[in-house]
């Protein structure tokens, strides 16, 4: 078949149907006629083919995806509705529209679309970026392990940022902890001796200066340190970024891109800061955590009741719960301070501060720092508590306190005490033959009143026989059938008179079971509880927790 090339009669037929003004219209505007040959085209159209002419086939004059749309509309492919073509036409982004006019020529109309391409792709990237810098607050701040934060942040910044990462961070002494990432491999982490200079940007970056400009870097001198083991490819492009943190630097962040990957480009170093921004700030938060975790740990050693075994020959048990499960200290205390040697007493203090939780924990500390420091004086009983008594007063805590002081020391075979209430419970004596005697001890609380008066008692235990310190947690336990009913000091006294002849650990494990099946999951105050036991030898019941009767004697 012969194609007929354009003709200025169809070309006037053409001016017709698409309106006078079409040759000065904005757009590029081509007719062709249906076998593919250009008609008439407008001037914006001619900026764009300055060689094409009237005749010419189109397929020899514009890109493929163009001929080939109007190939589709000759074979009946197109309809009304189909959706406009696009393509590139040199370094620009066009939609062609097709109008069909007479004798079967088609008006192309040419929209140039580069503009809004641009903006979508620019609108794609930020929103891109928006959910890589949501992903990363997410990631890191759910996290507040250092290391698992350093792994965290240097992993996403190799999958999102570049090829490989490298966090620098503080010096500790004169190494830096060092994590290398590559992405889609392996993180790993050390510590390493560096010298900061060796790579511009980064000692500035460590002292948390504005980033260099990543054209200051100069990719083949970088030090070999910072290229990880796997990245097989040379340095193109390199960044270094600080990593802010609250008031200090967290670290720098290094990116590299291999000669093969675009370099990074301007919007891309202020993503880059951005995401070091948020990384800087989970590190810090991290850190933060782990100083303020080091810092309770160390008091809370200080807080927490010791733990209690035999001291010359006296064995010793004591347990402890917070009035909340999710606390581990409180208002109530207990400590032993053992004698220098065998025949010096040991003090031991059993104390319940007004209040619960950690401001009370603190007052705890407070007294038995105070009662540490007045061991030298405790063959004076009344003398320790008003000492006691005159520190608390002066100082800034509004909070009093009850205790029982027990001097203890063995002496042929038996346990002797010096018992002396301040405010508090008298102690329990669980006789061998399972009698109870409240020891006949009083005295006024300590930290409330300009004096405090105090009564002291003395008692003797012999094997097998238990002398009990508790705090009122134990007594005053809400619970029972009724769930508001207290536990109460003879329900107590009596669940004792079963324990003669126990071991101290087996004492105060069954007064706290008791205690806590009473209460069920009902509140309850702090609970303390202190057993001192003069042992007696003998091989132990593992059912019972007594010991058989013997008449020789351990002095331990």
């Amino acid at each position: 078949m012969t194609a007929s090339r354009g003709s200025s009669s169809r070309s006037h037929g053409a001016d017709t149907l698409v309106g006078a003004s079409w040759g000065n219209a904005p757009y590029p505007v081509l007719v062709v006629d249906r076998y593919g040959g250009l008609v008439q085209f407008n001037e914006a159209a001619r900026l764009l083919w300055p060689d094409a002419s009237s005749g010419d086939w189109l397929h020899e004059t514009v890109p493929s995806w163009l001929s080939n749309a109007h190939t589709r509309i000759g074979d009946g492919l197109y309809r009304a509705d189909s959706a406009p073509s696009r393509g590139r036409i040199d370094d620009r982004f066009f939609e062609a529209h097709a109008t069909a006019v007479a004798d079967g020529d088609v008006v192309w109309w040419l929209i140039d679309d580069t503009d809004h391409r641009l903006v979508e792709k620019a609108l794609h990237a930020v929103q891109a970026r928006s959910e890589v810098l949501s992903e990363v607050s997410s990631v890191l701040l759910s996290t507040l392990n250092v290391p698992r934060c350093m792994e965290v942040t240097t992993s996403m910044a190799a999958q999102h940022l570049a090829e490989a990462a490298v966090l620098v961070a503080p010096a500790q002494g004169r190494d830096h902890p060092l994590t290398h990432a590559l992405r889609g491999g392996p993180v790993t982490q050390g510590i390493q001796q560096i010298d900061p200079y060796s790579l511009p940007g980064l000692a500035e970056a460590l002292r948390g200066f504005p980033p260099v400009p990543a054209r200051w870097i100069d990719p083949a001198r970088i030090p070999d340190w910072i290229v990880p083991a796997d990245f097989t490819k040379p340095p193109g492009s390199v960044i270094v970024s600080p990593l802010p943190g609250h008031g200090v630097p967290a670290g720098a962040l290094i990116l590299l891109r291999s000669s093969t990957e675009q370099r990074f480009t301007e919007d891309e170093e202020v993503f880059v800061r951005l995401f070091a921004a948020r990384a800087g700030a989970a590190l810090s938060a991290a850190r933060l955590h782990t100083e303020q975790a080091a810092v309770t740990a160390v008091l809370m050693r200080e807080l927490l009741p010791p733990a209690l075994h035999r001291v010359h020959g006296v064995d010793y048990a004591g347990s402890y719960r917070a009035a909340e499960d999710h606390e581990r200290v409180g208002g109530d205390f207990y400590d032993v301070h053992p004698g220098s040697d065998p025949s010096q007493e040991t003090l031991v203090v059993l104390g319940d501060v007004a209040g619960k939780g950690l401001e009370a924990a603190v007052l705890t500390g407070k007294i038995r720092n105070t009662l540490h420091a007045l061991l030298p004086l405790t063959g004076d009983h009344q003398r320790v508590l008003e000492l006691l008594n005159g520190a608390l007063l002066s100082s800034h805590h509004t909070r009093f306190a009850t205790l029982v002081l027990a001097s203890v020391r063995r002496r042929a075979g038996t346990v002797r005490l010096r018992l002396t209430s301040a405010g508090h419970m008298a102690p329990l004596l669980v006789r061998a033959n399972g009698d109870m005697e409240e020891a006949a001890t009083r005295g006024t609380l300590v930290g409330a009143l300009p004096s405090v008066t105090a009564h002291t008692t003395r008692a003797v235990l012999k094997p097998g026989e238990t002398c009990l310190l508790y705090t009122d947690g134990i007594t005053e336990a809400r619970g029972g059938p009724s769930g508001d009913e207290l536990f109460g000091e003879e329900r107590l006294k009596r669940a004792l008179s079963e324990c003669a002849g126990m071991l101290a650990e087996a004492v105060v494990e069954r007064v706290q079971v008791l205690a806590a099946q009473w209460l069920g999951t009902g509140r309850h105050d702090d609970m303390a509880v202190v057993a001192i036991s003069a042992p007696r030898a003998g091989v132990l019941s593992v059912v019972t927790g007594h010991a058989a009767n013997s008449d020789q004697e351990e002095d331990g």
